[in-house]
């Protein structure tokens, strides 16, 4: 038997692209808002290339199935939507009401000046990062499971007739 190809989007350090928008939001209050909208890009095209790369492979794996456009675009659909949720929109909302919570707290219980509270807020932000994931990840595999996915079963899957 040969050996399993890694997926360069997930088993491989282009994973890390996707966490670039929580980078970017633990340096909020460091860097210009352009910096931050930038790291949103890096992401967001991280997990473009993600969908268009398991389209790609659901294309090779059913190429003599009628339902390949079918399996096709569920499982870059099903990679987007999952993607998008998981790796952009619910981090990068965690990081940011985190770091400004933290920021605004620092401000109100300690006398420490302004850069010391940004950097303590964009440590925590970054220190942030590897505990979220899991959490995220498994919630946004139950919400997709208990919603989208019923629609049209396993991902790559074909909708089930009715």
């Amino acid at each position: 038997m040969g050996a399993v190809e890694p997926d360069l989007y997930r088993d491989t350090w282009v994973r890390y692209l996707g966490y670039a928008n929580e980078v970017g939001e633990s340096f909020r209050p460091l860097v210009p808002v352009p910096v931050v909208w930038a790291s949103y890009g890096v992401a967001t095209a991280y997990v473009t290339a993600d969908a268009i790369d398991k389209g790609r492979r659901a294309a090779a794996a059913h190429a003599q199935d009628p339902a390949q456009t079918t399996r096709v675009g569920v499982a870059v659909v099903d990679t987007f939507v999952w993607q998008s949720l998981a790796s952009v929109a619910i981090p990068g909302f965690t990081i940011n009401r985190l770091c400004a919570a933290s920021l605004a707290l620092l401000g109100t219980l300690t006398r420490w000046p302004l850069p010391l509270r940004r950097w303590a807020t964009t440590a925590l932000g970054l220190a942030a990062i590897p505990v979220i994931i899991t959490p995220i990840d498994r919630t946004v595999d139950f919400l997709m499971d208990s919603s989208l996915r019923k629609l049209y079963g396993a991902p790559g899957e074909p909708p089930a007739p009715h």
